[in-house]
């Protein structure tokens, strides 16, 4: 019998086979197991592959594994430097203004957990282990066991869905909340990686590939290490920032006070300079020395007790690691090693984050996964927080959700080229405006690869507590959220990696800096970040940018 093949008859064969060859690349893609590692204020200077003045103390050999047989990305930046809004950019891939969530007092609903929710619409079992630090727990993952809010170094209480204990738990003034908790001994690196080889071994469900979220509580502040890392670094001399000492022409009267009459208040330091909230005060060094030799035992302190904490990270990461070799799981398993933020080790005399300089903006970004990660890559994309949840979707076998204002940088990682639109510049805003005395002024601003741009505004976002602060501002005692001078900082980066000489109002730069500002106004409007609702910041912003 002889089959006449009509039109239709092709277009139908044709779609079959088109189909056929979809299944079949669909079935072709094994899904890669996912273990994002974050510690809480690791910064890149206290991370060997990244060539600080830190790495030949060589002080994280298992971490600079992942870059040795992976992939190190060397301009990854938060969108703000301060971490419960690093963590809701990450989690929900969208800027503050948008999630909702601007400084530490935000949260994020389950329903909001958009990166569990999105991963686990993939097949994936997931873990939330650690730090969360977002008020709500977080329900959207299938298994979860964490820290009520910043948690205990040593015998931490964490909080599961199942727990040996109720507990009423105060997360916020009007944030109270019952939960199951459970009182563990040892230190907490040790603590949170023992639940997580746990639940890798005995909870998970092993038909299933699994998306872990591994959070250390370490190095945050105040630097509580295992007592076995007591004599690590003791007799070493750990180098110093040049800009310890002299930090020449950074910063401005936004961060310094007009004829520098707020260096005593703004920005808390490493020695005697911020009489407010120094990093002696926290060390215990005697405050009747005088520096430099105050500020010297300070810094050498502040630094062994840090990198004893990072030394207890890299250890607990080899022991995943280990586990995953053991089982035979290390070269399918996407992972990932990240902190919340950077973090400031006395450069330009400061501590802690929260600023738009290099050190506490720039977040370390290292992965493994030998299948497309070709061993020993850089990357120097421009890349932010908001980019993090996009990208392990699409690794998982997924696409980044329309309501996600991050994209994806998979195919970046996997082939080294940026593609065709990819951006040119990242945009900052801290808004915790002179908090907790640390006494950072509030700011936003641009960094392209080249250039940065500050804005330094001064003001509080909140209105009324702005009000109030007025009559604070010459109360020592209270020397808090007062107004600060606003001010423009502009640094070349390419000739001032270190932001030492602010060349805001040099001539030789005045088409760079309009072009900056032209691109900054763009940028606030693509982010969906509105100021209408603070008129007191509107003002001194449109008064001021020029």
């Amino acid at each position: 019998m002889k089959i006449q093949l009509t039109p239709f008859f092709i277009i139908a064969l044709v779609m079959l086979y088109s189909c056929k060859q979809k299944e079949s690349k669909q079935s072709e893609f094994q899904q890669p197991n996912i273990i994002y590692i974050m510690s809480d204020d690791h910064t890149t200077q206290g991370i060997g592959a990244y060539g600080s003045r830190l790495a030949s103390l060589n002080p994280t050999p298992t971490i600079d594994r992942i870059a040795n047989e992976g992939v190190l990305l060397g301009n990854v930046f938060c969108t703000n430097s301060i971490c419960t809004p690093s963590r809701a950019s990450i989690m929900t891939g969208q800027y503050g203004q948008v999630n909702g969530v601007v400084d530490l007092s935000g949260s994020l609903t389950p329903e909001h957990q958009y990166l569990p929710i999105e991963i686990g619409k993939l097949g994936y079992e997931t873990a939330m282990i650690g730090k969360w630090h977002l008020k709500h727990a977080p329900e959207s993952f299938d298994y979860y066991n964490v820290l009520p809010g910043q948690g205990d170094y040593f015998n931490p209480t964490l909080y599961a869905k199942e727990g040996s204990e109720k507990m009423e738990i105060q997360f916020e003034e009007d944030l109270v909340r019952v939960v199951n908790a459970t009182k563990y001994k040892g230190h907490s690196s040790d603590v949170i990686t023992d639940i997580s080889l746990d639940w890798l071994k005995n909870k998970r469900d092993k038909t299933k590939p699994f998306f872990l979220m591994h959070h250390f509580k370490a190095p945050h502040d105040f630097f509580e290490f295992a007592p076995r890392y007591e004599n690590y670094l003791a007799d070493v001399d750990i180098p110093e920032p040049a800009s310890l000492w002299d930090n020449k022409n950074n910063g401005s009267i936004g961060t310094r006070g007009v004829n520098n009459s707020l260096m005593d208040t703004i920005g808390s330091s490493v020695g005697h300079r911020n009489v407010i909230r120094n990093m002696g005060m926290h060390m215990d060094i005697d405050p009747n020395i005088p520096d430099p030799e105050y500020k010297r035992l300070a810094y050498q302190e502040y630094l062994k007790r840090y990198l004893r904490c990072v030394k207890g990270v890299d250890d607990n990461v080899k022991r995943l690691f280990d586990y995953l070799e053991q089982e035979g799981l290390m070269d399918n398993t996407i992972i990932v090693y990240t902190g919340d933020q950077g973090f400031m080790l006395g450069e330009h005399d400061y501590i802690d984050k929260r600023w738009m300089y290099e050190e506490s903006m720039r977040m370390p970004f290292l992965v493994r996964y030998p299948e497309k990660i070709k061993k020993g890559s850089v990357v120097d994309a421009m890349i932010n927080n908001t980019d993090f949840a996009p990208t392990l979707i699409e690794m998982a076998g997924g696409k980044t959700p329309d309501y996600m204002q991050g994209s994806s940088f998979k195919n970046i990682i996997e082939t080294g080229v940026e593609p065709e639109g990819w951006k040119k510049e990242t945009y900052y805003r801290y808004w915790m405006h002179m908090a907790h005395n640390h006494n950072n002024p509030a700011h936003f601003g641009i960094r392209t690869k080249d250039y940065k741009l500050i804005f330094f505004y001064g003001r509080d976002y909140n209105a009324q507590r702005n009000v109030e602060a007025q009559e604070w501002a010459h109360n020592p005692e209270s020397m808090s959220y007062f107004d600060t001078p606003p001010a423009w900082e502009f640094y070349d980066l390419k000739n001032d990696p270190n932001e030492m000489d602010n060349k805001y109002g040099d001539e030789k730069y005045a088409t760079v800096i309009a072009d900056l500002k032209v691109r900054l106004k763009k940028l606030r409007v693509e982010v969906k970040e509105d100021d209408s609702q603070f008129p007191q910041i509107e003002k001194v912003v449109e008064e001021y940018w020029d």
